[in-house]
């Protein structure tokens, strides 16, 4: 059985890690990516069923 796969791209490690913590609590993959860059590498190369994005980034 495949589990959904979440990106999350935030510049913030404790935003990452309390979303990471929550969403694998309820059986979700999740994928980071801690700069925009990272993040559309990451999306073209695991293909996400749904990309969290902070708005705010530096870059």
């Amino acid at each position: 059985m495949t589990f959904p796969r979440i990106l999350i791209v935030d510049d913030d490690p404790d935003t990452v890690e309390s979303m990471r913590l929550i969403l694998e609590s309820r059986s979700y993959e999740v994928i980071t990516a801690g700069t925009a860059e990272e993040g559309l590498q990451r999306a073209r190369a695991e293909r996400p069923d749904l990309i969290l994005l902070d708005v705010m980034m530096p870059q």
